[in-house]
């Protein structure tokens, strides 16, 4: 689906671009830009929950540039300016995080709210100007809907898949990285269907595929148990392949044959669903609140992002930039879940915006014949980094520069030894000094939060054997105890992959992580033969 982003930027570019055109107001183009990059987000979501999530993009967006506008119309200082965009740029990644909206994540929020602030303002513009980013916002949750016309479907569709092909990797290869990433993707699969709206025929047809992908991982988790071996025998990856295949299509879904225990899965899932439409908004803002909250795990990610953006707008100001909104841009993409992790991505992202310039100034004299040539560079760049960027992150980047240069054209032309000279400064500046501030802000709170999805993957493997026990388990509480603990196992992994990157904190319980897994594993098979997903073992196993 990566071609999906990326056109869809570009429709959601090309319009309100295209207007002003007509009316030769490009000067305007930022602020329309502002919300035509809000069509980026929601794309692996059903269209149910796309719909909230890019409505609530769109919103964040409006609320940072108005934060933004404000601030740039009541001072000129660029002391304060900076401060306000390491605010903002500390926010917004916080509140990505929690949200888990994304990719692109908090990068686009903080790119455009940053080159908000260093734009000539007047108070009484602000309206009009948050006017075009909200009408661009509306035609970007337009074009990321509008697609639910044709196949509502689509995202379950490709979830499935993508459960299917894990699970045929996993029995293919049986192994520690696959299973984790067995785990991950079907849980992802029945959060996807959980989340759809209500069941349709399609839909019926992705659980049972879903129930299939299920079997096939809980029958290799059973027979890699070395205390309940010879399960039965797993499903044949090339048949979950070409579901797979088939389920990605444009045509009908494929119809499996019934799975043992599938009316059971199915009348589980049934239940969740109910509860899921019972559940308040309230609980959901609550566990929004307690993850922004003091002792959250991503206060030190915020604290590294505020520090990082700061001194590097500073440190940029002192260089004698003007406006160095892009060093607290470099820095602030720079911050993932690790310091590993950004690492890796301040030697990506440097190498890509230094090649990147090199393109601008290959572009620059064709683009500055006439207006459309302008905007055509402008979209075709969006289109590339968009199409790149989450193949292979530096290539990405080498697109995002020069059409992240382009965009100060519409507002005047400037000279080009400057705005290339000022981007190479920032850049350097921006990835060194946000580097350094990812390894001096420690995050010890990583193996705090190992330790809580250790505690909590414990209690839902006793849930689970607990369920099991129950002489007559129905299968609603079978199954909810399942999926428990299938989402246990994922969260863990995730914290286990985290603490693992980060540098400068205490020893962590690696053991007891890879033998809570197995046990959680095992349950899950246990789980699943007491429903008839697999069959039975020959020899009565621990659960």
């Amino acid at each position: 689906m990566w071609f999906k982003p990326a056109l869809s930027v570009v429709v959601a570019t090309a319009v309100p671009d295209l207007l002003l055109f007509a009316i030769d107001r490009l000067d305007l183009v930022m602020y329309t830009m502002a919300g035509s990059l809000c069509a980026l987000y929601g794309h692996n979501l059903p269209y149910a929950r796309r719909a909230r999530a890019v409505a609530g993009v769109v919103v964040s967006m409006v609320v940072g540039m108005a934060i933004s506008l404000v601030a740039a119309s009541l001072t000129g200082s660029t002391a304060v300016l900076i401060a306000v965009g390491a605010l903002l740029a500390a926010g917004q990644k916080m509140l990505c995080d929690a949200t888990r909206i994304g990719p692109p994540g908090p990068v686009i929020f903080t790119f455009i709210t940053s080159a908000a602030l260093f734009a000539p303002q007047h108070l009484g513009q602000v309206p009009g100007h948050l006017a075009l980013t909200l009408a661009a916002g509306v035609i970007s949750w337009l074009v990321t809907v509008g697609p639910a016309v044709i196949r509502r479907e689509g995202p379950e569709r490709r979830a499935t898949a993508r459960a299917l092909d894990a699970a045929a990797a996993y029995v293919t290869a049986p192994g520690h990285r696959t299973r984790r990433g067995a785990v991950a993707a079907v849980h992802a699969a029945w959060q996807a269907l959980l989340s759809a709206g209500r069941p349709t025929p399609v839909r019926r047809a992705l659980e049972r595929l879903v129930v299939h992908a299920e079997a096939a991982l809980a029958g290799g988790a059973h027979d890699a148990s070395p205390i309940a071996p010879a399960a039965a025998p797993a499903s044949d990856p090339e048949r979950l392949r070409a579901w797979a295949r088939q389920t990605r299509a444009r045509g009908p879904v494929p119809t499996p044959p019934p799975a043992p225990g599938t009316s059971d899965e199915l009348f589980g899932i049934d239940a969740e669903r109910a509860v899921r439409r019972t559940r308040s908004r309230r609980d959901a803002r609550r566990a929004l609140l307690r993850s922004l909250a003091p002792g959250s795990p991503l206060l030190p990610i915020g604290a590294r992002v505020l520090i990082g953006c700061a001194l590097a707008g500073y440190v940029s100001q002192a260089a004698g930039v003007g406006r160095p909104y892009w060093a607290i841009v470099t820095a602030a993409s720079l911050y993932q879940a690790n310091v590993t992790l950004s690492w890796n991505r301040a030697l990506q992202r440097t190498l890509g915006n230094l090649l990147g310039v090199l393109a601008f100034a290959a572009v620059l004299p064709v683009s500055r014949t006439g207006p459309l040539a302008l905007i055509g560079f402008c979209l075709f760049f969006g289109f590339a980094a968009e199409a790149l960027i989450t193949r292979n992150y530096w290539l990405g980047s080498i697109a995002v520069t020069p059409m992240a240069l382009l965009v100060l054209e519409f507002g005047g032309t400037h000279p080009a030894g400057e705005l290339i000279g000022d981007r190479v400064l920032d850049t350097v500046i921006g990835a060194g000094v946000g580097i350094l501030a990812a390894m001096l802000v420690t995050n010890r709170r990583a193996a705090g939060r190992l330790e809580k999805a250790l505690a909590a993957t414990d209690r839902a493997r006793a849930h689970a054997v607990h369920a099991l026990a129950a002489p007559q388990p129905t299968p609603a509480a079978l199954d909810a105890a399942r999926r428990r603990l299938t989402g246990s196992l994922v969260e863990l992994c995730e914290a286990d992959d985290t603490a693992a990157g980060e540098w400068w904190q205490r020893a962590l319980p690696q053991e007891q992580v890879l033998a809570a897994e197995q046990a959680g594993h095992r349950t899950l098979a246990a789980t699943a033969t007491r429903q008839g997903l697999i069959a039975p073992a020959q020899e009565n196993g621990a659960v």
